[in-house]
């Protein structure tokens, strides 16, 4: 079930603009955008659940290793990243946005440690952290941060911006 921020602002991608998925699983938000007309690029350490499905190109590639970034000189209409934070990916993300392109983030923030996983801190942003990426380079359409309890209990930082 694709997250309820993403749908809510899925629009703001323009009809015809390719959609890269960042950590994307099993595709959930892959899907969503690829039954909305996108063409969307899907990238994580396991593929194999997005690997039959029509219209999403998968890429295997582990994020954090160290490697060369594996769509370097490709931008996109739109970036989603969701329940992941590996903040060397920053610059990266922007930099993949075409002109106008769409900032789609949701993860966890500080405060997470009280009901569970993610509790360390390496994997929560910061009070402001997402507005402080966006600063300068993104119009910011929407932000939270927040206590949400669906599906569970969890602090929440979310943005959907587009770029400058």
């Amino acid at each position: 079930m694709p997250s309820p921020w993403i749908v809510q602002w899925a629009g703001l991608v323009p009809a015809g603009e390719t959609v890269l998925d960042i950590a994307a699983g099993g595709g959930r938000h892959s899907r969503l955008f690829a039954g909305r007309g996108h063409k969307v690029t899907a990238i994580d350490r396991d593929v194999s659940a997005l690997t039959s499905l029509a219209d999403i190109e998968a890429v295997q590639a582990d994020l954090e290793d160290g490697s060369p970034w594996p769509l370097s000189g490709r931008t996109f209409g739109a970036v989603v990243v969701t329940n992941y934070l590996h903040r060397p990916l920053f610059a990266s993300l922007l930099d993949m946005l075409g002109p106008g392109g769409v900032l789609l983030y949701e993860t966890f923030m500080e405060g997470n440690e009280r009901f569970g996983r993610p509790s360390n801190p390496e994997f929560l942003l910061k009070d402001g952290e997402l507005l402080e990426l966006a600063r300068g380079r993104l119009s910011v359409t929407a932000y939270e941060a927040r206590l949400i309890s669906e599906p569970k209990m969890a602090m929440v930082q979310r943005i959907a911006a587009r770029k400058l």
